[in-house]
């Protein structure tokens, strides 16, 4: 093997690990999703995933959600680096994918999945090919002050709804509309796509409000590792990994218990929560990596278990939501609202390692998935091989 050849076999082996993480992310985003699936009344009660609903659904909470999509993000804002490296044509190219990646975006949100984030990508997808050329530095410190700012108007909004509790109530679920929808995802696939359609516009503006300024502050973070290589080369920031996990783990983890717990009040103390979660998830979320990149390093056979996956993760992510409407929805078996939340969390496991499975074997005689040759055919203009 030549000089010239190392750093290539070198960096190749690297990205692998990239997507042995995106790997692990899509259980996450899975687990995440699929309680809207198997529950619609989540989707017409503003998207929660109440404390009341048991052991498993506070878990999730703490553990899982807001934590996967904005690990999701800093991979797209890495990824991004990676893609625009040659320096060819960056600006054409990448207008066209995020076009793509738009119309697949809606597609999916309104066949599939309600709570659709492929659009919102898009959309932060041409600030981040606006802004490509910042400073890793300087795009650390603009992700830092989006994620304050979040946590300021957050904090605002609970000193305002101590002045007026009336003004922040959380409305209650309405048990009818509730059924009603329940009813529709499970009648069949014209009364599934009706209820797809009636709900999607207002989830699609929840997401992008909701999800939008974190998502852009780890599409920051993202852009900045990857113009520092951070994954490819591991050495340079690998004193940091105990102090990440440390501080990670021991103040990220007690403020999701408390995101957790809060979410199931109203008025000031859910809104604090929200301001304490914006900030502290980047913290716990940056302990699940390094310590999954540990692991890896320690059981390199597992980057062969989750690389395939990640490797492929818009088709997952897509073939997550296939699966799952097969499963609870008109599509297929309609069981939502009929299985408890354990038997949920099982049906995700399975349908992880259905995917894993797939993505694997796919792989063997494909370069790309189903969805990412599409994607690459719209950036190149031109025919994958």
């Amino acid at each position: 093997m030549t000089q010239a050849e190392a750093p290539r076999r070198s960096i190749a082996r690297r990205v692998h690990e990239i997507d042995a993480v995106r790997g692990f992310a899509l259980a996450g985003i899975l687990v995440a999703n699929i309680g809207f699936f198997a529950d619609p009344g989540y989707a017409v009660g503003g998207g929660t995933m109440p404390i009341t609903d048991g052991p498993v659904a506070f878990l999730v909470s703490t553990l899982v959600l807001t934590k996967f999509y904005i690990l999701f993000s800093f991979l797209f804002g890495y990824s991004f680096t990676l893609q625009t490296r040659d320096g060819t044509h960056v600006k054409a190219r990448m207008l066209r994918r995020c076009l793509g990646l738009f119309v697949i975006g809606v597609l999916h949100g309104i066949l599939l999945w309600v709570g659709d984030i492929l659009t919102l990508y898009a959309a932060l997808g041409l600030i981040l090919l606006a802004v490509r050329n910042v400073p890793p530095r300087k795009a650390v410190v603009a992700g830092c002050v989006i994620i304050g700012a979040m946590s300021v108007i957050w904090l605002l909004l609970a000193g305002l709804s101590l002045l007026d509790p009336s003004g922040t109530a959380t409305a209650a679920v309405d048990p009818a509309a509730a059924a009603r929808a329940e009813a529709l995802v499970t009648g069949g696939p014209l009364s599934f796509l009706t209820f797809q359609v009636e709900t999607y516009p207002a989830l699609a503006g929840l997401v992008w409000i909701g999800q939008g300024p974190m998502a852009m502050a780890l599409f920051l973070f993202g852009l900045a590792a990857g113009r520092a290589r951070l994954f490819e080369e591991p050495e340079r920031w690998a004193h940091l990994v105990p102090r990440i996990q440390w501080v990670g783990f021991g103040v990220g983890l007690p403020a999701a218990v408390f995101f957790a717990w809060m979410s199931h009040f109203e008025g000031a103390l859910q809104l604090v929560a929200l301001a304490v979660n914006d900030v502290t998830s980047v913290l716990l979320t940056a302990a699940y990596v390094v310590t999954v990149l540990r692991m890896l390093k320690r059981f390199p056979a597992v980057v062969g278990v989750l690389s395939p996956a990640g490797r492929v993760a818009a088709s997952n992510y897509v073939g997550q939501s296939v699966l799952c409407c097969l499963i609870f929805t008109g599509y297929g078996l309609g069981l939502a609202g009929k299985l408890p939340p354990v038997a949920v969390m099982g049906v995700a496991v399975v349908i992880y390692g259905v995917l894993l499975a797939v993505s694997a074997w796919w792989l063997r005689g494909h370069r790309y998935g189903p969805i990412e040759y599409v994607l690459r055919r719209v950036t190149r203009w031109s025919a994958a091989p």
